[in-house]
């Protein structure tokens, strides 16, 4: 049994974000128009709305929050002379809010002094209007608007990927040790807080090392690809997952289940990886798995169980599962 567990490289400098690409929104972002000025609204509405931007408007700083809230918009275009709350008061309130995405922020205003232009900013704004401006000058403004707007985008993009491949292992498609280690954390945490169970059972392919040797490391891959997928097969739930651990050693997370439920579960994807030979480039080769099953019923103390004290119990069951033959299921000893 391989216990070793296969670390999380470095991104190379290759893989590095250098140049994010702007990736193109299929419609024009929406834009919200805020403006006391019914006359002013109208015109700068026909305007957008020319442009090919949907455009949704509100008359007050209060108006324009709650549509921001129910129909989100990534472009704000408003007044900073308003009753009640101004512009500027408006800009603030945005910027300290959460959006689902970056809201840019123009100004529009009939002083296009320094102060007032630099007072706009510290608020907030991203862009100033002169109401001088005339329409086509606007038009540029939104053009510019949405190409930092899909830049955004592009970045969030990146980002989340990146993320995403740092908690999955590469060759199967499953979670990786990092995001088991971080997760099984969040799930006893989430199991003190709220109470029931959780379970863990981790698996160990039989003679792995000889499949490798015998039959090439092509088909250990394809050995390691295909007994994922059984086990994502066999799991009853949505919110139950998989990890890859290191080399053959995986790990399976059960969240609000008893030891007699993961035990099921154990022996039924035992049986799925056993059940038919795995197609490879060397020929069907048959696989068998041992199992260890332990979770937070094994414990005295819950409030104090570790991610590492749960699998180091299972890690001792799955040792039993091998030295007792293979191809079978230990489990752990609840406490009384």
């Amino acid at each position: 049994m391989s216990m070793s567990a296969v670390e999380d490289q470095p991104a190379s400098d290759e893989s590095v974000i250098t140049q994010i690409q702007p990736a193109m929104m299929a419609v024009a972002p929406r834009v919200l128009l805020v403006d006391d000025d019914e006359i002013m609204i109208e015109r700068l509405k026909d305007l957008v709305t020319a442009a090919g931007f949907e455009v949704v408007t509100a008359q007050d700083g209060e108006s324009a929050l709650v549509l921001l809230a129910t129909q989100f918009a990534p472009i704000v275009i408003l007044d900073r002379q308003m009753p009640g709350m101004d512009g500027l008061e408006l800009c603030r309130r945005i910027r300290a809010a959460q959006y689902p995405g970056y809201v840019y922020i123009m100004l529009v205003t009939a002083h296009d002094s320094e102060e007032e232009i630099l007072a706009g900013l510290d608020a907030g704004a991203d862009d100033y209007l002169s109401k001088r401006l005339s329409g086509t000058h606007v038009i540029a403004r939104l053009a510019t608007a949405r190409r930092i707007l899909q830049l955004e985008h592009s970045l969030r993009q990146a980002i989340e990927e990146r993320r995403r491949l740092a908690m999955t292992d590469a060759l199967t498609g499953c979670h990786n040790r990092r995001y088991f280690m971080n997760h099984m954390r969040r799930e006893l945490k989430r199991t003190r807080r709220f109470g029931g169970e959780v379970s863990l059972l981790v698996f160990d392919i039989d003679h792995f090392k000889h499949i490798n040797d015998r039959h090439g490391h092509a088909a250990g891959d394809a050995v390691l690809i295909e007994f994922v997928r059984r086990v994502q097969g066999a799991l009853p739930r949505e919110y139950d997952w998989c990890a890859r651990l290191g080399g053959e050693e995986f790990a399976v997370v059960l969240p609000q289940t008893d030891l007699a439920g993961a035990a099921t579960v154990a022996e039924k994807i035992r049986r799925a990886v056993a059940a038919v030979p795995v197609p490879t480039s060397a020929g069907a080769i048959e696989i068998t798995v041992s199992v260890g099953v332990s979770g937070l019923a094994c414990f005295a103390d819950r409030g104090a169980v570790t991610a590492d004290n749960v699998l180091s119990r299972a890690d001792d069951c799955l040792y039993h599962s091998k030295n007792g033959g293979r191809d079978r299921v230990t489990i752990d000893t609840p406490v009384p």
